[in-house]
This record gives C-alpha cells, structure tokens and sequence, in this order.
C-alpha cells in the first residue's frame, strides 16, 4: 500500500483532474445503473392488458422514500401518459429515452477518460524526471556497484509497467469503485438482507483473488530483473563488439543471452499466466454468486410473507448482474497493480538510494582559486567492494600556477586522488581544502566549475561537434567554441567534415579517430577556462602523429592554469613543477625530475623501465 500511494503522490498535482474524472464517472456509474433497469417497469405496464386508466396518487411515507412509494409514484404518471397519449405515443417515447440514457452515460464516460489522458501521462512524465534528476545526483560510487543493463531496466522497461499496470488502470480505479458503490446502494435500497449475503460472497472472493495476486507481485519482480539481466547483456555485448568479433566469441555471447532470455521467458510466462486468470476466475466466481443470490433470493420471494417482491428482486437481479463486469474491470486492475508494484520496487532502490555527495544547507560560493589545494591525512577505501583502503593517509598541496604530476603503478590510488578534489567521492578521513577552506564547505557545482578534466577516455555524447564543444557552457558565442577549437588543434578536422561544427558525431563519438575525440575534450575544457586542469593519462592510447598533436594541444590547455597531471609516459612529465610518486596508497617520494633521478627509487626505477 505504501508503495501505491507513492505513486498516487505524483497524481496529487493533478488533483483537479482527477476529480472531475471522479465526477464524470459517477454520473456515468448512474445513469449505468438506471439504464436497461428503467425500461423493465415501462414495458411491464404498457403491455399489461388490464391496466387501468388511473391509478390514485401514492401519499408520500413519513420518514423516508420507500422502494413501494417510487413505484406507485410512478406507476401513477407512466399509466396517465399511456392514458392520455396511447400506448403507442408512450412506446415511442421509451424508445426515445432509452438512447438518450445511453448517450449521456457514455458521454460522460467518454469525458471521464478526456480528463484522465493528461493525468495519466503528466504522472509518468514526472516520475521519469524524478528518476533522470536522482540519476544524476547520486555519486559515482552508486554507478561502479549497479550494472548499468539493470538501471536501464528500471528506466524503461519498469516506468512502462508502472504506466500499464499503476497509472492506465487509474481510471479503472476511479470508476470502478464508483460503479460498484452505485450498484450496491440501488440494491442495498431494494433489499437489505439480501445485499448483505452479496457483499460476505464478494467479500470471499476478494480474499482468494488477493492470494493470487500476491503471488503475481514476486514474479513480476522476478521478471523485471531478468529482464535488467537481459539488458546489460546486451548493452556489454555492443559496447564491446569489437572484442567479441576479436575473440570470436559471437557463440559465447549467443549462449549467454540465450540463457538469460529464455529464463525471463520462463518467468513472464509464468507471471502473466496468473495476471491471465483474473478475468476468468472473476467471471467464473461472479456467475457463482449470481446462481447462490438466485437461490437465496428466490426463496424470499417464495416464502408466504412475501418479504421481497417479484418485480423487485428481478430488479434486484438485473442490477447485480450489472456488477460482474466492473467486478472483473477491478480484479484484473488489481493483478496489473501487483504487476506494477514489483517495478515501484525496483525504481524505488534508485529514487531511494543514499546521495552520500551532499551539498551542506549554508554552503560558501566560490568563483576563483587564489593559492593552493590541501590534502590533510587523507584516507580513502570503496567500501562497496572491501575495506582495503586506497589512499592512507596522503599530506600534499598543489600550489596555484604549478604543474604537479602523480606516476605511480597501476593500482597506486592516482586516479582516486583527484577525484576526490572535485568531490566524486569524499575520504574516509581527513580533509581536503583549497585556499584554506574544506571542500565540502563550498557549493558543489561552482566548486566543479572551477575544474576542467581530460581523461584517458574521451566522453563524447551522439551530438553535433558544436554541442559537444560547448557542453556545459550553453550560452557560449560561436566564436568561442571556434577559438577552443583552434587552440585544441581540432578545427581543420572540423571543417574537413561533412556539416563542420553540425556533423553528428555518433555514439560516443565513434565517427572519430582517438585523437580527434581527445581533441573535441581538450577543446570542451578549454571553453570552460578552468583555472585548475586535472589530466587523466591523456595521450596514453594514442599513436605517436596523434599524441603530438594532442600533447601540443594540452601544452596549450595548461598555460596560466595550476595543472594536475596523471602520467603514463613519464616522458611527458619531465618539466613539471613537482612530480608525486605513489605507492601502494602512500606517497613513497616527491620532487621535480633531477631530484629524483638523482634519488635511487621508485621514479627513477619506473623511468629506467620505459627507457628499456
């Protein structure tokens, strides 16, 4: 139930929607009602061969309208029309007001959905929002745990249960109910007793529909994690096509999907088999209880005190069997709920998940980097994974203006480093502070702002080279985004493609060579202008023409700016200010290139290496 009204939260903005979709329902539950039911009394009368001209005027009951007054009543002025226009004028009249009944019945049906549309697109917009802006708060640790196949899952394919099986079946919520209430107050009012033993049979009937659809609940969970199975096969399977082709392993990944989908296979079969049995199982129990109402009923209008009238329990009868149908509308609403419950789950673990990240509510601002970054007894461990930490008491400054370059082994807690200055994660101890003040002290996205970072791979998005450019700097001029262009060595490229600046560049960017993607990044970290530049190997996985070009381009990209190097070809590093070699989570020596040449350890060890 909670897990409903969470849903139902989002229909709350659209509250008066919902009420005149409330309204039209229950004016097209009454007339549903009174539809085919009103026209029994008609023909009753005009057919009857010895009716009278005139009845007396029935005196109306002390306290309260009475099922045999409404009848008199009109009995009384049905038998003075036929008297007085003829039983054909009379007949012509109910065949007049029979589709005048049904039109405004479906009418306001009809007006009932108009006003639900909205409602039920505007909910599962907003709970597609909700869930992209969680995406995109939550910390890097939360992606490096999830399988990215799984959140895609949750995305698309649980959201789009949650709209079939929550939010389409609204309106039969809303109407349902609506209609069931109405017919059961008709029959309430004709027979008490006998409305009574309806609702203890309903009630029996509820009871075994709700065991069967708890059942569905924990399959349909089951189903959509599969199906988060399925997807992250294939999302591996075409981010890394060509090692698949590489490695011939086409039948591997076959047999791998083959598993997961015919085990999904299994499971939605099962799953919708039993949402399959609402509908039957409903009609099947509500056809029941009409045969035992029958019966029961049947003996009070037999009975000698004459309790309950014939007309009136055929009534009766007509009215009830007008529940079937919105009895099997509800029932199978509630196993699609169930259905969409399992996906309130799942969507639930991602809208609910810790944003350990946090902006503090009296947060600083900051524009501009005047002196240095602080690492103070620094501690860091990714804690999903073990306890094993990264980085163990780390105490280092980088100074503004300087380039300081970190080399160590892989594994070393280099790249760990300098995420936590942009505050992808935060230590387990110590503290961080740049011109004095901790980190988490200032404002998250001005504190990010005042960072450009270029790493190993290039992160490009299926745009136009223009948008990639400016990514993040919406409103920059033309003439800027070409500038940075020209400076990152990237605009003769540029213009050699087929539209320039407004070529689509695919995929991440796959219409390119390495060096041309690593260029559009250097050229997006330029048009930010930070005044701290953070490189992640940037020239590791490029050919020696391409490297040039880029390393020119990054030459570029430090001018004036306090630069954070992490060095794979120690080559490069050679005149920078300051050189950090890390071992095993510690700073094992520091100095510039001389020094440490000059020093037998770690550096000069990994220099000697690559010269080999």
């Amino acid at each position: 139930m909670t897990n409903f009204l969470r849903i139902l939260a989002y229909v709350r903005k659209y509250y008066f929607l919902a009420g005149l979709n409330v309204l039209f329902n229950f004016l097209s539950a009454v007339f549903s009602a009174f539809s085919m039911a009103m026209v029994m009394p008609f023909l009753t009368l005009l057919f009857d061969k010895e009716i009278g001209a005139q009845t007396p005027v029935p005196q109306h009951p002390e306290f309260s309208y009475t099922l045999d007054y409404l009848i008199n009543l009109f009995n009384h002025h049905f038998i003075k029309i036929i008297a007085e226009e003829g039983k054909i004028n009379a007949l012509t009249f109910i065949c007049l007001i029979v589709p005048v009944v049904f039109f405004f019945k479906n009418l306001f049906r009809y007006a009932a959905l108009f006003f639900l549309v909205p409602l039920r697109n505007g909910a599962v917009r907003d709970i597609r929002q909700r869930l992209f802006e969680k995406l995109l708060t939550l910390p890097l640790s939360y992606f490096s745990k999830e399988r990215k196949g799984d959140i895609l899952s949750k995305m698309t394919s649980d959201v789009q249960e949650i709209e079939h099986g929550i939010i389409s079946t609204l309106d039969v919520v809303f109407k349902e109910p609506i209609t069931i209430l109405v017919l059961l107050g008709v029959m309430l009012f004709v027979n008490a007793q006998l409305t009574f033993f309806v609702l203890i049979m309903i009630l029996i009937t509820a009871l075994v529909i709700g065991r069967i659809g708890r059942s569905l609940k924990r399959a349909a969970a089951k189903g959509q994690s599969k199906l988060g199975d399925m997807i992250t096969v294939v999302e591996e399977s075409l981010s890394g096509m060509r090692i698949v082709k590489a490695f011939t392993a086409e039948k591997y990944q076959l047999d791998k999907f083959k598993d997961v989908n015919s085990s999904y296979f299994r499971t939605m079969t099962r799953a919708l088999r039993k949402r399959d049995l609402s509908s039957p199982l409903t009609e099947f129990l509500g056809i029941s209880i009409l045969a035992i109402v029958l019966w029961f009923g049947g003996k009070i209008v037999l009975a000698e005190d004459g309790a309950l009238q014939p007309a009136a329990f055929i009534f009766f009868m007509v009215t009830f069997s007008q529940l079937i149908t919105p009895s099997k509308s509800f029932s199978t609403a509630y196993y699609n709920i169930q259905k969409g419950l399992a996906s309130v789950e799942r969507i639930a673990k991602i809208l609910d998940a810790d944003i350990r990240i946090v902006q503090k509510p009296d947060a600083k601002s900051i524009s501009d980097f005047k002196d240095k970054i602080e690492f103070r007894n620094v501690s860091f461990a990714y804690y999903n994974y073990d306890d094993t930490r990264v980085l163990q008491n780390v105490n280092l400054s980088f100074k503004k203006g300087r380039m300081v370059a970190l080399v160590g082994q892989s594994g070393a807690g280099k790249t760990t480093l300098v995420d936590l200055i942009p505050r992808f994660y935060d230590p387990a101890q110590g503290e961080i502070l740049i011109d004095g003040i901790n980190i988490k002290d200032y404002k998250l996205p001005e504190l990010r702002k005042l960072m450009g970072i270029v790493t190993q791979e290039s992160i490009l998005f299926n745009d136009t080279v223009y948008n990639n450019i400016r990514f993040g700097v919406e409103n920059a001029p033309k003439e800027d985004v070409i500038n940075a262009a020209r400076i990152a060595n990237a605009h003769d490229f540029i213009l050699r493609m087929e539209n320039g600046y407004e070529t689509v560049i695919g995929d991440r960017g796959h219409k390119l060579s390495g060096g041309e993607r690593q260029r559009l990044t250097i050229a997006r970290a330029l048009l930010n202008d930070p005044p701290i530049l953070i490189l992640d190997e940037a020239t590791s996985s490029l050919d020696t023409e391409n490297e040039k070009l880029v390393q020119d381009a990054i030459y570029k990209l430090m001018e004036h700016r306090t630069s954070i190097v992490i060095a794979h070809r120690l080559s490069t590093i050679q005149y920078a200010d300051e050189i950090v070699v890390l071992q095993d989570g510690r700073i094992s020596e520091q100095g510039n290139h001389i020094s440490l040449m000059a020093h037998d350890g770690v550096y000069k060890k990994l220099v000697d290496l690559q010269a080999f």
